[in-house]
């Protein structure tokens, strides 16, 4: 009994004993990698990202190989091989897995999104998320499916499996219509550049930015902090605005009604005053026409320019608010008005039917006529 447990635990303290040393190399292997990249930012998250599955992975098949020489008439043997082989064949997509993070953020700080123009930077991240997205799912994939094929019976059930393929992909393709559609929707959008991350778009009369893609849905970040989600399909099957597609400028109006007198040379002079004296023009486009003329009033438009659509609303506001002031105080009698003319509705000389005009210019309703006094009649009664 003595020596079928020495003969047990031997084996495991072997395996535990290279375990710890392979875990001491790994961790100064570590520290001399950081100490020789601090200067590289790439070589530092390389380490700091492969950390963990490196030692996951020197672990396990350190373990792994002990035992296999070590326990040779163990009747646990099998059973924990096994398992440490399934262990380590998820360590090993881990660590694929986070090394292909790795290249996918070195390629993205390649590419600034902090910069005016960044059209193309902001489609290249795009493009990467999504390839990182689909580069771990198939990393994930293929591990357990290199774990199935470690059972024999998986193998036997592979066989059945492809003989009702034919069957399981029609149901499953009419089950997963909608998925599928918003998965290749989704690729489409990262590979057709009609919509980035950071895009100023406008969907169901909302105003905001796309902060996320992935393969079924896309989050706008609308202007005041709420997200709306819409599936990717969405962006493929009905009309959205685009504001920064091809460049982040744009233009914006601003309406004012004001009366005829108002001199529009001086407005349109006061208005380039004012674009000039803000940071938020970008000095492409200052433009005062008249839109309207009424028989009441006539409507000028501001058109200005700014170089993104954020500082476009403050222009606008701005604008508004310096016009409204100067119309104010240096034309006031410019302000919008109303016109009416009063006149007498009939002639000094002319009655109505049945009544009569007495000398002092009255026109008597209820009295001095025999309609009038019917009328009285109808309203007070007869007179006693």
């Amino acid at each position: 009994m003595r020596d079928t447990l020495i003969e047990t635990l031997m084996p495991l303290g072997i395996a535990l004993g290279a375990a710890l040393i392979a875990l001491l190399a790994v961790q100064l292997a570590h520290w001399i990698l950081l100490r020789l990249g601090r200067r590289s930012p790439l070589s530092t998250e390389l380490a700091n990202r492969s950390h963990r599955p490196i030692q996951w992975v020197v672990v396990l098949c350190t373990v792994y190989f002990s035992v296999q020489d070590t326990a040779d008439g163990a009747t646990w043997r099998p059973a924990f091989l096994h398992v440490d082989k399934l262990v380590i064949i998820g360590a090993v997509a881990w660590l694929v897995a986070s090394l292909l993070v790795v290249a996918e953020d070195a390629a993205l700080a390649r590419f600034r999104t902090d910069v005016p123009d960044n059209r193309t930077a902001r489609r290249v991240h795009t493009q990467i998320v999504m390839i990182r997205r689909v580069t771990v799912a198939i990393v994930a994939v293929l591990a357990v499916a290199v774990m199935l094929t470690t059972f024999p019976q998986a193998r036997l059930l592979g066989t059945s499996v492809l003989a009702s393929a034919g069957f399981v992909g029609i149901v499953a393709g009419l089950a997963a219509q909608s998925v599928l559609r918003n998965m290749f929707a989704g690729l489409q959008l990262a590979f057709s550049d009609a919509v980035r991350l950071g895009d100023v778009v406008i969907v169901e009369k909302e105003w905001g930015r796309v902060e996320e893609i992935t393969l079924s849905y896309v989050v706008v970040h609308v202007w005041d902090d709420r997200r709306l989600i819409l599936p990717s399909s969405y962006f493929t099957e009905k009309p959205f605005e685009n504001w920064t597609r091809t460049e982040a400028a744009l233009l914006g109006s601003v309406l004012f009604e004001v009366d005829w007198w108002l001199p529009v040379s001086e407005m349109r002079e006061e208005l380039r005053r004012a674009l000039e004296s803000t940071d938020l023009w970008d000095g492409r486009v200052s433009v005062l026409q008249v839109v309207e003329a009424t028989g009441s009033a006539m409507q000028l438009r501001a058109l200005v320019s700014a170089v993104d659509a954020p500082r476009l609303w403050d222009l606008r506001c701005f604008v508004r608010e310096h016009m409204v002031c100067w119309l104010r105080d240096t034309h006031p009698t410019a302000l919008p008005r109303l016109r009416a003319e009063m006149t007498s509705a009939l002639p000094a000389h002319s009655t109505l039917t049945g009544q009569t005009q007495t000398p002092d210019g009255d026109s008597r309703l209820f009295s001095h006529s025999v309609d009038g006094r019917a009328r009285a009649e109808a309203f007070t009664g007869p007179e006693p």
